[in-house]
């Protein structure tokens, strides 16, 4: 006769407690989060949890705790901008290293048409999200609206321009970064600065800009700016009209790296050279300012702290904590465009 081998039976919380010389609901609030879990305490769970083999089970988890163990990263732009702007990929990256190390899972949503916004609103109004990072919105773009009237936990990158005190949100201090950007240029020795904006329905369209202007004071000049929309061929164009319009510029400041590397092919064309003819300046630093020819002067965003806060702030408020605000800090990284 075959002998019969009586199956291993599955360890449960009350193993990896034991094996971690903690309580059991030590445990559970590592597994759901880790919240309010000290880092020696959090360490010994998921050691406990790697020696015994144990493993979550989520239906029964969302059962029990009315949660699905995930949040969803939201983009507010077309599909492609995923793709062809870096920015959007650092935020991804961090907020995906964030939610790994509390062993939760990130869901990506682009919501750039009426379409995709009616499907998105019904996915998270659902239960198949947590609450999500809003990454990218419009002033007037409704979606905001929706997920709070549903109740939806959100916490947006930037501030979201109409929608200010609805949700928290981390951004930089976009207005004081556009100023020293300016002082800088103006520091060595430039006069005629053109900015090319991003597009004035966003945080960094709006506020750099008025930082750019409010830095110039009575020198500003509105017929050396121009609007893009963040991408390459945006700023290709912009560089375009300023050089139709006004033959003595001698440096230009563009709210996005990408734009800056399409201002960069525009110059190269009219038979300019950067930085001996006309110095050029962006804002991001999102990898791509260091591999342009020349490498490029910019404003260095936080990336990964801003993904990381952002995943912070959303886990307290679906905690219940109270709505924050946060403003992080850029920095002048000077290369050889200027």
């Amino acid at each position: 006769m075959e002998e019969t081998i009586a199956p291993r039976r599955k360890p449960t919380i009350r193993d990896v407690a034991a094996a971690a010389g903690v309580s059991r609901g030590t445990v559970s609030r590592v597994i759901n989060g880790g919240h309010w879990v000290s880092p020696d305490a959090r360490a010994a769970v998921e050691d406990a949890i790697r020696r015994t083999g144990f493993t979550i089970n989520h239906a029964a988890r969302s059962l029990a705790t009315g949660r699905a163990g995930s949040l969803a990263f939201l983009l507010t732009e077309p599909q492609h901008l995923l793709f062809d702007d870096p920015t959007f990929a650092l935020l991804l990256r961090g907020a995906a290293e964030a939610l790994t190390q509390r062993r939760m899972t990130l869901v990506l949503l682009v919501a750039g048409t009426e379409q995709e916004r009616d499907n998105v609103e019904h996915f998270v109004s659902t239960g198949h999200v947590d609450g999500v990072l809003l990454i990218s919105s419009h002033e007037a773009d409704p979606l905001l609206d929706r997920l709070v009237a549903a109740g939806v936990p959100t916490v947006a990158c930037g501030i979201p321009l109409g929608h200010q005190g609805q949700v928290p949100t981390v951004s930089v201090d976009e207005a004081g970064s556009a100023r020293e950007m300016v002082r800088y240029l103006r520091a060595q020795g430039h006069r005629r600065i053109a900015m090319i904006a991003g597009p004035h329905d966003t945080p960094g369209g709006k506020y750099r800009l008025e930082g750019f202007r409010d830095e110039l004071g009575d020198d500003f000049d509105p017929a050396l700016v121009e609007e893009g929309d963040y991408s390459q061929e945006s700023g290709t164009v912009a560089m375009e009209r300023l050089l139709a319009r006004a033959t003595d510029i001698d440096a230009v400041f563009a709210a996005s790296d990408l734009m800056a590397s399409g201002a960069l092919l525009t110059l190269r064309k009219a038979g300019l050279r950067v930085p001996d003819d006309i110095a050029l300046a962006g804002f991001d630093d999102s990898g791509l300012a260091a591999t342009l020819e020349p490498s490029l002067t910019t404003m260095r965003q936080p990336w990964e702290q801003i993904s990381h806060e952002m995943v912070r702030l959303l886990l307290d408020v679906i905690d219940g904590a109270p709505s924050e605000e946060l403003i992080l800090p850029t920095t002048l990284v000077v290369r050889e465009s200027a």
